[in-house]
């Protein structure tokens, strides 16, 4: 009888134990679907911010600009879209191009496109050129457009994780992201975030933090040309990027279909472009 008690007890554990491994398991999966259909939000999310690039173009296109608010103007936009889509602000994204780049005019900017400074590092798999800077020719990423510069400047400042704690502050913080790059080890100059501060502060680039958050911002759209015969006569501020993004065509594009040997516009000159 007491065989009979003892075996009844130890079946009735068992399937006790069955229930509870399914049940666990049954939680386990759920948690697990409920992760991935995070994951997949989030990934959509980023997917939607993250503006495409225009393509690249073929050959290098040499950018001359005259002066500190022509380079704003120029890349205001471009650094808005960046902060939209990774969330660094587009008033450091700016003050950095300009003090980077000697205002769009330094060797380093004209020879590689390269705004920020950034050296070629282990993995780099695309163009460079050498310049002296901390050290004798050392090896600096090249680009095709300055654009594709500032997306570069985006995804090192996020893949790394020395500049992680930077992304804990608000985008309208510019003195605590000034002051952390240099922390972080952006630069070498100790009066690096004074520097920054003082460029956004004398041309107001912290307005492009208010005016780049996700909802309030609306990208330029594509607008019509002037004519039927799709030709666009270049106003005052017009750049072929800024064209590019109107027209929804590469710099590379326009450049062939003008037979324009170099990125320079004048007042009134007619560019032909596509509706």
């Amino acid at each position: 009888m007491k065989k009979i008690i003892l075996l009844v007890l130890l079946v009735g554990i068992g399937l006790s134990s069955c229930k509870s491994k399914k049940r666990y398991s049954d939680q386990l999966r759920t948690k697990n679907v409920q992760n991935e259909r995070r994951n997949t939000s989030t990934e959509s999310s980023k997917k939607v911010t993250k503006a495409n690039l225009p393509a690249e173009p073929s050959k290098f296109i040499r950018f001359s600009i005259d002066s500190p608010s022509e380079y704003i103007n120029t890349f205001a936009e471009t650094a808005q879209l960046e902060m939209m889509g990774y969330g660094i602000p587009a008033s450091i994204t700016l003050a950095q191009g300009l003090l980077e780049s000697g205002n769009g005019k330094g060797e380093l900017a004209m020879k590689t496109n390269n705004h920020f400074g950034i050296k070629c590092h282990k993995g780099w798999e695309g163009d460079y050129d050498f310049h002296d800077d901390d050290e004798k020719g050392e090896c600096f990423r090249k680009y095709n457009h300055p654009m594709y510069s500032f997306r570069d400047h985006s995804i090192f400042l996020t893949t790394r994780s020395r500049y992680a704690f930077l992304f804990n502050l608000k985008h309208t913080d510019y003195k605590g992201w000034a002051k952390g790059l240099r922390k972080a080890g952006y630069a070498t100059d100790p009066k690096y975030p004074q520097k920054l501060i003082y460029l956004i502060e004398k041309y107001e680039l912290h307005k492009f933090d208010k005016q780049g958050r996700k909802g309030s911002y609306q990208p330029t759209t594509a607008i019509v040309s002037n004519d039927s015969n799709n030709i666009h006569t270049v106003q005052k501020g017009d750049t072929l990027y800024s064209l590019s993004r109107k027209y929804y065509l590469s710099v590379d594009e326009l450049m062939q279909l003008n037979n324009l040997r170099s990125a320079d516009l004048s007042i009134g000159q007619p560019i032909k472009v596509k509706k």
